[in-house]
């Protein structure tokens, strides 16, 4: 997923795509954006949004194609983000604010902005893409 490029599609029975999104105003500190396989990511945006007592996810971004989300995260986490099979693109500094239309052509909300969950948490991220994997995994092995 690239934030100037084309992106894919990501659309399940569970995950339809929210196209009404209010615009909020910019997160102050903008964002950086993690991408992952689609699959990997619906899993995770499921375990973040049925997690107790953690932050809620933030906005996330789908592709045209179905091949990518992308999560919006704080600045600054590209400069530590080691997660195998996934990627997160820096904004050099600038920082990417969060408008009402997705930043990327192609593409659209899987979750809208919202005021009360600008961006994921990081390490919760981390963690719920983890255990996606691992989700994952188990059930490809028992095919």
């Amino acid at each position: 997923m690239e934030i100037s490029g084309s992106v894919t599609h990501a659309t399940t029975a569970r995950h339809r795509p929210q196209q009404e999104a209010s615009a909020p105003p910019p997160a102050p500190d903008g964002c950086d954006l993690v991408t992952v396989p689609a699959r990997q990511g619906l899993e995770a945006v499921d375990i973040l949004r049925r997690a107790a007592g953690t932050a809620e996810v933030g906005p996330v971004l789908h592709d045209g194609s179905c091949d990518t989300l992308g999560f919006l995260v704080p600045p600054g986490t590209a400069a530590g983000w080691d997660m195998p099979g996934s990627a997160c693109t820096e904004t050099d500094g600038r920082g990417l604010r969060i408008p009402a239309e997705p930043p990327v052509s192609g593409g659209g909300w899987l979750l809208p902005p919202a005021e009360d969950a600008p961006v994921t948490d990081p390490t919760v991220l981390r963690a719920a893409l983890g255990e996606a994997a691992r989700l994952i995994e188990a059930a490809d092995g028992c095919r």
